[in-house]
C-alpha cells in the first residue's frame, strides 16, 4: 500500500530533536536526515547520527553541508529514498556562531553562519512547501543578521511567504529558559500558519515549567555513576576537589558567590572567583557551578553541559551534575528517548545542540495545518512522553499582544 504521509527531510538533522516532533506525528514520515557529525577541530566525531537512527529509524546521511553541492545532494537523497521533493524542509544550521553567550560573536562573523545561506540553495534544489528553520536568536537579533535578511530574501524571490520570530520556549511548555529564532516558509498557495497561531487563546499553567516538575521523580544516582534502569540517567565524574566545592555551594539555586560567606567555605573558591569577588563583579559567569532552583524553570541548557564549570547545571539538591535523562527531560525529549551510552560526553552534546522535541512537535502540527489539516487542540499538539501534560494548557482570553510582552 502506498505511504501517503507527508515526507520530510532534515538538515543538520544532529541527534533527532527536530526530527523528532515530525516522527511522532501521525501525518509525516522522515524520508532522509543529513548531518556531518561535526565536533570541534581535532576532536573526535559527535556520533550523532547513531543516536538518531537509534531512535527514529534512519541512517542520516554523512554528508559536509558547507561544501557538496545542492544538486549532489538531491541526487542522493532520491537515490536512496526516492523522494524528489519533500513535502517538509527542516535546516537547523549551528548557532555556535551566532549565540550571545560567545563574545567573539558580536565581532566575528563565523564562517558557520555561510550555512544559513545555503538553506536557500538546498531549498531552490529540493523545492518543498514549508521550509522550517530554527536558531539562536542571535539569527534575527544579533551582529549578523544579515545573513536571516538574506535567507528571507532569497526565500520571498522563490515565492515564499516568510515569518520570523524569536520566542522565549517556556511560553509553550518547555521547563527552561531558552529564547530562540524561528523562521517558517510556505510555499506560493500554501497559508503560513505560526507557533503563535497555535497557541492563540491557550497558556501554559506556570506550575509545570519547573525544574521540580521535570526531573523530581527520578531515582538518586552519584557523579560518575549510571541508573541501572536507564544508561542515559548517567552524569559525569567529577574530582574531588571539585566535589568538595559543589558541596559547600547551598542546595536550591546556590551559586559560587556563596562561597564567601564563611572562611570555612572560602577555601574552595577558585581563583577566578577570588578575583571576580575582590572586584565586585558579582555576575561575572554567575552560573558556572551553580546549582538548578526547584521551583523555577532551568537556565539555557548549552552545547558544553557536561561539567559542572560550565554552567547552573548542579542538580538542585544531590552533589553532581545533571544527569544527560534530566538535562534532556528540561530540554523537551521524551522519557524514552535513548542517548548513545559509549560516549557521556557526546550524549551530553547531543542534548544541547538539539531543538527541544517538544517544540518541534508543536512545530509538526503548525505544518498538518498549514497543509490542509484543521486547527489542532493542545491534547494534539502536546508531545506524549514529556513533562508537558494536556491538563497544563489552560485557556487563555488575553490579546496576543499582552501575552507576547508577558513572554517577554
Amino acid at each position: 500500500m502506498r505511504d501517503r504521509r507527508w515526507t520530510v527531510v532534515d538538515l543538520f538533522s544532529g541527534a533527532g530533536g527536530m526530527s523528532w516532533g515530525f516522527h511522532a506525528h501521525p501525518s509525516f514520515r522522515l524520508a532522509a536526515a543529513v548531518d556531518a557529525q561535526k565536533s570541534k577541530p581535532s576532536r573526535s566525531t559527535l556520533a550523532c547520527n547513531d543516536t538518531y537512527q537509534r531512535n527514529i529509524g534512519i541512517v542520516p546521511l554523512d554528508r559536509d553541508l558547507q561544501s557538496i553541492s545542492p544538486e549532489q545532494l538531491k541526487r542522493e537523497i532520491v537515490r536512496t529514498t526516492a523522494v524528489r521533493r519533500p513535502t517538509v524542509l527542516l535546516a537547523c544550521p549551528p548557532c555556535t556562531g551566532f549565540t550571545r553567550t560567545l563574545p567573539k560573536n558580536h565581532r566575528e562573523d563565523d564562517p558557520r553562519n555561510g550555512l544559513v545561506g545555503r538553506v536557500a540553495e538546498f531549498t531552490a534544489a529540493l523545492k518543498p512547501k514549508i521550509v522550517v528553520v530554527e536558531n539562536a536568536r542571535e539569527l534575527l537579533r544579533g551582529s549578523f543578521k544579515a545573513h536571516s535578511r538574506q535567507l528571507i530574501e532569497a526565500l520571498e524571490e522563490m515565492n515564499y511567504s516568510v515569518h520570523s520570530a524569536t520566542y522565549r520556549l517556556d511560553r509553550f511548555g518547555l521547563p527552561q529558559r531558552r529564547e530562540r529564532a524561528i523562521i517558517i516558509a510556505a510555499a506560493e498557495g500554501i497559508p503560513l500558519r505560526t507557533l503563535d497561531d497555535l497557541w492563540r487563546g491557550w497558556r501554559v499553567d506556570p506550575k509545570a515549567l519547573t525544574v521540580r516538575r521535570a526531573i523530581w521523580d527520578l531515582p538518586d544516582v552519584k557523579a560518575g555513576e549510571t541508573c541501572p534502569t536507564d544508561r542515559s540517567h548517567t552524569s559525569s565524574n567529577i574530582t574531588s576537589d571539585v566535589l568538595e566545592r559543589l558541596r559547600a555551594i547551598p542546595t536550591d539555586g546556590g551559586s559560587w558567590i556563596s562561597l564567601f560567606r564563611t572562611p570555612e567555605t572560602e577555601r574552595f573558591a577558585t581563583p577566578v572567583m577570588r578575583s571576580s569577588y575582590i572586584a565586585g563583579r558579582m555576575n561575572h559567569f554567575s552560573d558556572v557551578y551553580g546549582r538548578m532552583a526547584w521551583d523555577a524553570p532551568a537556565p539555557v541548557i548549552k552545547r558544553e553541559c557536561s561539567h559542572v564549570g560550565n554552567g547552573r547545571y548542579s542538580h538542585p539538591q544531590q552533589d553532581r551534575l545533571c544527569t544527560v535523562r534530566e538535562l534532556a527531560l528540561l530540554q523537551g525529549f521524551p522519557r524514552s528517548y535513548d542517548f548513545d551510552g559509549s560516549s557521556r560526553q557526546n550524549s551530553y552534546r547531543h542534548v544541547g545542540d538539539a531543538v527541544p522535541p517538544l517544540i518541534s512537535h508543536q512545530l509538526a502540527w503548525v505544518c498538518n495545518w498549514m497543509l490542509g489539516g484543521k486547527r489542532p487542540r493542545p491534547d494534539q499538539f502536546i508531545l506524549p512522553d514529556t513533562t508537558l501534560l494536556p491538563q497544563d494548557v489552560l485557556e487563555d482570553n488575553a490579546p496576543m499582544t499582552e501575552q507576547l510582552a508577558i513572554s517577554a
